[in-house]
């Protein structure tokens, strides 16, 4: 079984799936095999099959429950009957998967070690945000701003996100793993976040997931009414 690594706190899970199997073989470890064919009806390229199905074989793995994942009109994924945050992500040849616990905004990316980053760099990357060397080279550095980028994304499940204007990476030395505070001014809030990191030679992971914030006491709220369901 191909469960490349894991991770567990007392809030929080992530795991890392190496895509070896092909089809068949990912379905015989789910318990729902004919409810996962009908889902993948509507994808006909198998690259993309396999991704959800190596999703939902680490989910099984890291949860023990075989638990339908559901979409958000924006793509969103979401556990349809289980309250616990969620995220997921897939890169050539991999996939990984976090879930915390309830009323937790949860992210996590997963990007394959390449040079095309540097491409776009200028598009993500601040004048105040420093990529520092690893291994003689700042292509790590400018991965793992682009995948915290991506999970902070996730974290805020807010529209009109800039990488470079509203999401900051403060300054750190990459290692093999670890972790790095971040910061967003897309929101009121400007809400602090802590992302864990792990390299290896295929590739960047980056995961956080915390506390849902309070609202600001400068905001009134609003009472839920049939137009603001209950997420």
């Amino acid at each position: 079984m191909p469960l490349l690594t894991s991770h567990s706190e007392a809030s929080f899970c992530w795991g890392i799936w190496k895509m070896e199997e092909d089809e068949n073989a990912l379905l015989e470890l789910l318990p729902r095999r004919q409810e996962h064919l009908r889902e993948l009806r509507p994808f006909a390229l198998p690259r993309r099959r396999l991704e959800r199905l190596a999703v939902r074989a680490l989910l099984y793995t890291l949860t023990g429950t075989d638990t339908p994942i559901c979409y958000e009109a924006s793509g969103r994924p979401y556990l349809s009957d289980v309250r616990a945050s969620f995220s997921a992500s897939h890169t050539d040849g991999y996939a990984a998967v976090l879930v915390g616990q309830p009323d937790m905004q949860a992210g996590i990316d997963i990007e394959r070690y390449s040079e095309r980053v540097r491409k776009v760099a200028s598009r993500f990357i601040r004048k105040d945000e420093q990529p520092q060397l690893f291994h003689n080279t700042d292509l790590w550095a400018l991965l793992l701003h682009w995948s915290a980028k991506e999970t902070l994304f996730k974290c805020l499940n807010q529209t009109d996100i800039d990488f470079s204007r509203h999401l900051r990476i403060f300054p750190f030395e990459p290692q093999p793993e670890g972790s790095f505070l971040a910061c967003e001014y897309r929101t009121p809030r400007q809400q602090q976040f802590r992302l864990h990191y792990f390299l290896h030679p295929d590739f960047v992971l980056t995961a956080c997931c915390q506390p849902l914030p309070s609202p600001p006491d400068n905001l009134p709220t609003q009472p839920r009414t049939a137009l603001q369901p209950e997420r």
